[in-house]
């Protein structure tokens, strides 16, 4: 269940300074030091502008807006999307164990959504469930989100959220290591993360897509957190039918006969489902981790250890 914007304004926090902010009337907001920010529609904008793709004329002009074009699918357009887009198993099971892990905590919890601005493929069930509380924010103002924010300096007071989820959004920040630091600084200890990241995937929302992972990368990334589970999130087949989708639009400097080749293709992703676990995570379209936060930190020597793939020597 999403929270309102006045019951995320207590755990919101300077992005420069990290003390708490006062709203001043007609919207704006400051901190201590004399930081001030402005609100959209009633959000506040914590972006600290001086260390962000984020140029604050353009955002205040544009209320807001996303810089990306983001299609509506309906109808027809709907049931393709659905069809070359199916539901990732792994993503159910991941939401479901983290539901459950929510729940075990026997009272309301707090849920950060890194890059919250729509509902993720296969996350529907965290915004439907009464007693976990979303605080989501993203680049751009939609209606789920509390604040607009850049994920390197997370608005919020250290040890405040129970559990953090950030969907296909590492590969779109610069600093993928501070956005992780962030999300350890935020969470109660023992708190949970979880994410999904490409790894073989083409450039998508062009200049905002900067990185990929492999799933030891992804591992290591998240080396401050214990791993619950972690593995491919798409595998092989998936990355497949991506790939013919930008070899025909390359080809025909196209985006629609990528579409309609990626149609011709969809199927290949069902093959995911016979793949076995260490050789999808070796040519995955994309990665998860599912962790908790910890007080230890996974080595060097550690990572060698923990891959997982089908290209084990010894």
């Amino acid at each position: 269940m999403l929270m309102t914007v006045d019951e995320c304004f207590p755990l919101l926090r300077c992005p420069r300074s990290g003390s708490e902010l006062q709203r001043d009337g007609d919207g704006a907001i400051r901190c201590a030091e004399g930081h001030h920010y402005n609100s959209v529609g009633g959000k506040p904008v914590l972006v600290d502008f001086s260390d962000s793709v984020l140029v604050r004329d353009e955002v205040m002009a544009s209320q807001a807006d996303s810089q990306i074009h983001r299609s509506e699918y309906r109808g027809l357009t709907a049931g393709v999307k659905r069809l070359l887009s199916p539901q990732k198993q792994a993503t159910v099971q991941n939401v479901a164990r983290l539901v459950a892990d929510l729940e075990a905590m026997g009272r309301p919890v707090r849920l950060l959504v890194i890059g919250g601005g729509s509902v993720g493929q296969g996350m529907q069930p965290l915004y439907d469930h009464p007693d976990i509380r979303i605080a989501g924010f993203d680049i751009y103002d939609t209606p789920n989100v509390q604040f607009i924010a850049d994920g390197h300096h997370l608005p919020l007071a250290d040890d405040s959220i129970d559990a953090v989820v950030i969907q296909a959004v590492l590969e779109h920040v610069l600093q993928p290591g501070e956005v992780v630091s962030e999300i350890w600084r935020v969470l109660k200890p023992g708190g949970l993360v979880y994410a999904e990241t490409p790894f073989m995937q083409q450039v998508h929302e062009g200049p905002y897509d900067f990185t990929r992972f492999t799933e030891s990368g992804h591992r290591y990334l998240f080396r401050r957190f214990d791993c619950v589970a972690s593995g491919a999130s798409g595998g092989p087949g998936m990355q497949f039918m991506w790939s013919v989708d930008y070899l025909a639009r390359s080809l025909f400097r196209s985006r629609r006969a990528g579409k309609l080749a990626k149609l011709a293709f969809f199927w290949t992703q069902y093959l995911d489902r016979f793949i076995p676990d260490d050789y999808a995570q070796d040519g995955a379209s994309g990665v998860f981790f599912y962790g908790r936060k910890s007080a230890e930190t996974l080595t060097p020597h550690g990572i060698i250890a923990h891959y997982q793939g089908a290209q084990k020597t010894g």
